[in-house]
């Protein structure tokens, strides 16, 4: 077509095909979803996701960076999360951290967690280890061990109080 031989074409599909190869597989750039747009349905991504906008769905992925603007309406499971906009939904992921603008309505389970002041949750934060999870190898407590408190056999600290104008305790 246009001057270009059969094997000049050929050679131009195999050289397009290998490039959508190599960019689907790529997670160097983030997705975005722009503030002025609203998705009805489930998301789900390898690589990292910039949500401005608003998912009426869950939202599966690697990685999620919520602006303010953003929000979802559904379950989010990913690696790391920061959310600063509206979730009314259960949050799952090992990195959780809650900016000061954001608003959750939902459990959250985390590996590691940061929250900053203002930020405002209704619901529960739960603390998960992705190993025992995923291997179920924690064994169960029995009866005896729940029905302890938690540091129940572990010594009191001694804190020593200035008194008396800051002379030691006899």
């Amino acid at each position: 077509m246009f001057g270009k031989s059969k094997e000049d074409m050929n050679q131009v599909n195999q050289s397009t095909n290998a490039k959508l190869q190599t960019r689907s597989n790529s997670n160097s750039t983030p997705s975005i979803i722009g503030s002025d747009v609203t998705i009805t349905g489930n998301i789900e991504t390898n690589g990292e996701l910039q949500l401005d906008g608003a998912v009426d769905g869950d939202l599966t992925c690697g990685s999620l960076a919520m602006g303010e603007e953003g929000s979802v309406r559904g379950s989010i499971k990913a690696d790391s999360v920061v959310i600063r906009g509206a979730v009314k939904g259960e949050v799952r992921a090992r990195s959780v951290r809650l900016e000061s603008t954001c608003v959750i309505e939902g459990d959250v389970f985390h590996e590691t967690l940061s929250v900053e002041a203002g930020a405002k949750l209704t619901g529960q934060f739960s603390y998960t280890n992705a190993k025992a999870n995923a291997n179920n190898s924690a064994p169960a407590a029995t009866k005896e061990e729940a029905a302890k408190p938690a540091f129940a056999g572990t010594p009191k600290p001694k804190a020593q109080f200035a008194t008396n104008g800051g002379k030691k305790p006899e």
